[in-house]
């Protein structure tokens, strides 16, 4: 079985995926597996750019987002006749000339992946490129990749990578084929300094406390006074810092739903 395995720390926001995908399927007639992708308005491999916190405590994540080649998938529906169908490998198809007129199919996938071709009226997404596939060659994303962050192939050929992937909402049960490894999470950042003498504290000890497990984070800051707390999940966290000869300082309630960036943290003695 296919599958496709993204490492999200190795992708640096090219839109090198997006475009190749544009150029294999916008204007190219692949039938039975997909009619031509309009020039415009679909995105069958979609880069996701979402900014992180606020200046200077700023990351940028990026997130290749194709159809996720569900092994359970919400668009396969008993009463469309087979107009989604999932091939041995895998890979999920929209066949062009079943689910012609089936507009309902776009709602249908929870993670957007479905786009309607008005000109045709059909709905369309990633298909893998199952045509190139069954030529033995790779999907043209994961074959121009620059950097190697999309990876395709055989689920036993990446066993050990997929071990430490996740997936996307893997709540609702579909059980996507596309799998992530370091995705990014959220974070909390702030540099800490001495107002008085107007100088930053190095080797300050922050300490980050999610309210309702209880864990403990601890860091101490860097020669810039600086201190990151990375791959957070969301929730309530409380935090302090301490420094020999310096007031303790506590932030009782943090509500970390997206990265903050405290900014500067003044200690008194």
């Amino acid at each position: 079985m296919k599958v496709f395995v993204i490492d999200v720390s190795r992708c640096n926001g090219c839109y090198g995926c997006q475009l190749v995908c544009k150029d294999e399927h916008v204007d190219n007639d692949w039938t039975p597996i997909a009619k031509p992708q309009p020039d415009t308005g679909h995105f069958w491999m979609k880069m996701n750019q979402t900014v992180h916190g606020t200046v200077p405590k700023v990351k940028i994540e990026y997130v290749p987002r194709p159809c996720m080649h569900c092994d359970n998938p919400a668009c396969i529906r008993s009463q469309d006749d087979g107009a989604v169908y999932k091939r041995q490998d895998g890979l999920v198809i929209i066949d062009p000339v079943k689910a012609k007129g089936k507009r309902d199919l776009v709602a249908a996938c929870p993670y957007g992946a479905i786009y309607w071709n008005e000109e045709l009226a059909i709905p369309q997404k990633c298909t893998g490129c199952a045509h190139l596939v069954d030529e033995g060659k790779q999907p043209r994303c994961a074959d121009s990749c620059a950097t190697g962050a999309i990876k395709f192939g055989e689920e036993e050929e990446f066993k050990d990578l997929i071990a430490q992937a996740e997936v996307m909402s893997p709540e609702l049960g579909l059980k996507p084929r596309v799998y992530y490894v370091n995705l990014p999470k959220l974070f909390v950042a702030g540099e800490v300094y001495d107002p008085a003498a107007d100088e930053i504290l190095e080797d300050a000890e922050i300490i980050l406390t999610n309210v309702d497990t209880g864990k403990k984070y601890s860091t101490k800051t860097d020669d810039f006074g600086d201190f990151w707390f990375k791959r957070l999940a969301e929730g309530k966290y409380s935090l302090t810092v301490n420094v020999v000869g310096f007031k303790p300082y506590e932030m009782t309630e943090l509500n970390v739903s997206k990265s903050i960036n405290l900014g500067s943290i003044a200690l008194n003695k």
